[in-house]
């Protein structure tokens, strides 16, 4: 389940093989990219475009006990469940495009960092979700999350969840609207060594 992604490739590359308008500045390699951190995302408007959105959404729907917003953020969605949930209903589907994401494991203090990339270092695209909130001072935030599934055997070991991972094909799919690719296997092997920090 990514809590951490990094991307290093040029934003004008990926924008470039989905036709789209790169409508943010290059900021050139992000290595340790965190929730609550601005991410591109590639989403379609009139046209395709490669945007920033905050990484965590903030579910429209979910109110407390009294009514209230419920302000938490949510990085990652259950891709099984995320599109019968109230707190989802009116989300919009965009791709995440990074280079690969880290996960841990270990005890405590003493937990190992791991690297997962495509094996051949392919990019790869999370489906996600994004929606605009408004806070009750007029500000608008658009913020996704990205959509997690059981993990395949490359990645079992090392968490119970992995993102929902599409070919490029199916990320214009998925963009457009297909739903139904939320539940397809990962289109990649996927190589798991230890990062170095």
């Amino acid at each position: 389940m990514p809590g951490r992604v990094f991307l290093s490739r040029p934003l004008a590359e990926i924008a470039a093989i989905f036709d789209a308008d790169l409508a943010l500045e290059e900021p050139g390699p992000q290595l340790d990219i965190e929730p609550g951190n601005m991410v591109p995302v590639l989403h379609k408007a009139q046209e395709m475009q490669l945007v920033e959105m905050r990484w965590g959404i903030v579910p429209v729907g979910r109110v407390d006990a009294r009514g209230r917003p419920v302000l938490k953020t949510i990085i990652n969605a259950r891709s099984e469940t995320v599109f019968e949930k109230t707190a989802y209903e009116g989300t919009l589907t965009c791709t995440l495009p990074v280079d690969g994401w880290y996960e841990w494991t270990g005890e405590t203090r003493r937990k190992t960092r791991w690297r997962i990339t495509a094996d051949d270092e392919a990019l790869l695209f999370f489906a996600a979700i994004y929606d605009v909130w408004q806070a009750p001072s007029g500000l608008k935030v658009v913020s996704c999350a990205t959509l997690t599934r059981e993990p395949n055997d490359d990645v079992r070991d090392y968490h119970h969840r992995m993102p929902v991972l599409l070919d490029q094909e199916d990320a214009l799919s998925w963009i457009e609207g297909d739903r139904s690719l939320a539940s397809k296997p990962p289109p990649v092997h996927l190589s798991v060594t230890e990062a170095g920090f």
